[in-house]
């Protein structure tokens, strides 16, 4: 980074600006931009080395008129940057975006499908081989490529989506087309080198935000077509942690049906937020109870905890089946 502070690019200027504040005064900012902002600062925060006492200063002097702060503010900046943004954007988009960072892409090529309308991006793959389209909504976040989807004939939409299942390493080469494809210039080729992407993972993320009739509608061509495929995916479509997107009424009527042994395991490896949900849609005494027998309990193995997980999970897929329950997202409807 340049040792003068009025060599910096205005936004390096801004990402000092942001590392200087505190963590939720920063988040707070970041809320107030758009994603395309949000990836550029995100950026530059990620790449801040060291900071001058200068370049702080006259960085301050520029944004507010005032000289408070400390050098080397660049210091654990990974952790810095992965609060801040989860807090602006949300643990998903943080973890997709320093992911990108990581890999060295900057929203070239591929990456600018992102900031583009789901109809401009369904016209574009849409004349393309499915496995073009396969790779681009691999790259993309789920609630875009759920977006695009329909947008697509049935046929290229099954095959779009069991092709991402289907995905584990993609040619560099590839990738450098397709770059080409979307900026419509040519690209040095770069080392040939391969990066993962897609899996049923993906292809779950995708439909899990889709509406709940589209969705299944999806996951049922792909059984008809692939049904190892189809159990991988639907596996996948629903983990112990999205029981946050349950309702309280939802979370009690699983909580009927669950025992308490399982719960006190499956709760051992899931976030407090998980933890805090289940605990108050039960009484204040089955709540202590089952605090107590987490805590007398002592280690548990990983192994146990995800099949405790995968119980619940279970339980929580048959109730949904059955109508008990709503299993949240965009397809969830009230009951009546």
């Amino acid at each position: 980074m340049a040792d003068k502070a009025d060599e910096l690019a205005g936004t390096q200027r801004a990402a000092i600006l942001l590392m200087s504040l505190g963590e939720q005064d920063a988040a707070n900012v970041l809320k107030q931009l758009d994603a395309r902002e949000v990836q550029r600062l995100g950026i530059a925060m990620a790449e801040l080395k060291e900071v001058s006492r200068q370049q702080m200063s006259t960085v301050l002097d520029t944004f507010i008129g005032v000289v408070d702060g400390k050098a080397n503010i660049a210091s654990g900046s990974q952790d810095y940057v992965r609060r801040v943004l989860t807090q602006a954007v949300g643990k998903q988009k943080t973890d997709m975006l320093l992911d990108r960072i990581g890999n060295g892409q900057a929203g070239q090529g591929i990456e600018q499908l992102k900031w583009m309308e789901a109809k401009a991006v369904a016209q574009i793959i849409a004349a393309e081989h499915p496995q073009i389209g396969a790779i681009v909504l691999s790259h993309l976040e789920p609630e875009q490529a759920a977006a695009i989807l329909p947008l697509l004939t049935e046929e290229m939409r099954t095959d779009v989506l069991m092709r991402i299942a289907s995905l584990s390493e993609v040619p560099q080469s590839a990738l450098t087309e397709l770059d080409q494809l979307v900026e419509k210039q040519a690209n040095a080729a770069p080392p040939a080198t391969v990066r993962r992407v897609g899996g049923a993972r993906t292809v779950a993320n995708i439909l899990n935000a889709m509406e709940r009739d589209q969705s299944g509608a999806e996951l049922g061509r792909i059984e008809k077509a692939d049904g190892q495929m189809h159990q991988q995916i639907k596996d996948l479509l629903f983990v112990f942690d999205n029981l946050m997107d349950i309702d309280d009424r939802g979370i009690q009527a699983l909580l009927r049906e669950v025992g308490s042994d399982a719960l006190a395991i499956a709760l051992r490896g899931a976030e407090p937020e998980v933890q805090d949900k289940i605990l108050r849609n039960m009484s204040k005494r089955a709540a202590e109870i089952l605090k107590d027998d987490m805590e007398v309990r002592g280690p548990v193995k990983l192994a146990e905890v995800e099949a405790a997980q995968k119980e619940i999970v279970a339980v929580a897929q048959r109730l949904a089946e059955e109508g008990t329950i709503s299993l949240g997202g965009k397809g969830g409807g009230d009951f009546v």
